[in-house]
């Protein structure tokens, strides 16, 4: 028995399974070219080799970064013949930029994460980096200081060990400082703690309060001073004070003194006279009373001048108490 032909289920089958097997390769080649081109694949690259003595953590495809941003990255790994680590690094050319002839390039090893590479530029007006340049790779393993600093540690807890000791120096200076501060709670506070008792800090406090009762009474000394001095000066230099009448008194000696040179002059001529008359006895005979008379006269007018400096200089000596008896004597 024939069984009757039906038609297919899917019309053009083969024709939608091949467009879509078709489609599915051209997602999945622009998938992939996508890929490409997002990691910069088509795009014009340079070329940077970094040498390194080891390159522990490093690894292909690896970004290097320039201020936190990745510029480039790790494409090729190779030893050299002197044993240390070639990297070559891919550096997109927009990104070239940034790197210039004094860069430097580092791999920080953390405690914490993966290995980084950095690049480092102090100024970007110098002058471009060159395609395919090489330079040293400078390591930094923080772990490799672990030793220093725990032997540094180490030897910071023996420091604290000894200051905390009981026979410490610190120790000794906090007693010493508690003594102090307990003397200071004292009747005499500071002055008490600074001497050591309350018997020393009374005895200063005693010379304290003598000098200042000495300083009163030099207090005292120097205001009655004070007045006798202006007294004194009043005295002395006052209105009508001795200054003055001894002033007085020797314009008066000065007038006196102008009678007595008066005089002596009368006396030089009287002698000169009477050497001139020598020589001629006669007429020294005739002239005798008249000289004698005059020379009577003279004598007269002397002893007047010399009683009133003799009166003058009584006067000055009473009225200046420092000074001398003087009389003055007709020879």
């Amino acid at each position: 028995m024939n069984r009757p032909t039906g038609s297919p289920l899917i019309k053009n089958l083969e024709i939608k399974v091949g467009a879509l097997l078709a489609a599915t390769l051209l997602l999945v080649a622009g998938f992939v070219l996508y890929t490409m081109y997002a990691r910069g694949a088509f795009h014009s690259t340079q070329s940077l080799t970094l040498i390194a003595p080891e390159a522990d953590g490093v690894s292909i495809g690896m970004p290097m970064t320039f201020s936190g941003f990745p510029i480039g990255t790790v494409k090729r790994m190779a030893l050299s013949e002197n044993g240390n680590v070639r990297l070559e690094i891919a550096i997109p050319s927009k990104d070239a930029r940034w790197l210039r002839e004094n860069s430097i390039f580092t791999l920080e090893k953390g405690f914490i994460g993966s290995a980084k590479i950095k690049a480092h530029t102090a100024d970007l007006k110098d002058k471009p980096l060159a395609n395919g340049a090489s330079r040293t790779l400078l390591t930094g393993d923080a772990t490799e200081e672990i030793p220093v600093l725990l032997e540094k540690l180490k030897s910071i807890l023996n420091n604290i060990g000894d200051m905390t000791n009981k026979e410490s120096e610190i120790n000794q200076t906090l007693a010493n400082v508690q003594n102090v501060t307990h003397r200071m709670t004292g009747e005499y506070g500071v002055l008490e703690s600074v001497l050591g008792s309350p018997e020393k800090a009374q005895q200063v406090v005693t010379v304290l309060e003598k000098t200042n009762t000495l300083l009163s009474s030099l207090n005292g000394v120097s205001l009655k001073a004070d007045t006798v001095l202006a007294k004194a000066d009043s005295r002395l230099f006052g209105p009508q004070g001795i200054m003055d009448q001894t002033q007085e008194s020797v314009a008066k000696l000065n007038t006196i003194l102008g009678d007595v040179r008066e005089s002596l002059k009368k006396a030089d001529a009287l002698l000169a006279n009477a050497q001139a008359a020598s020589a001629d006895l006669p007429k020294i005979t005739s002239n005798v009373r008249e000289a004698t008379t005059d020379m009577t006269n003279l004598r007269s007018e002397i002893d007047d001048s010399v009683r009133k400096v003799n009166h003058l200089i009584n006067e000055i000596n009473k009225k200046w108490p420092f000074a001398r008896e003087v009389e003055i004597k007709t020879p």
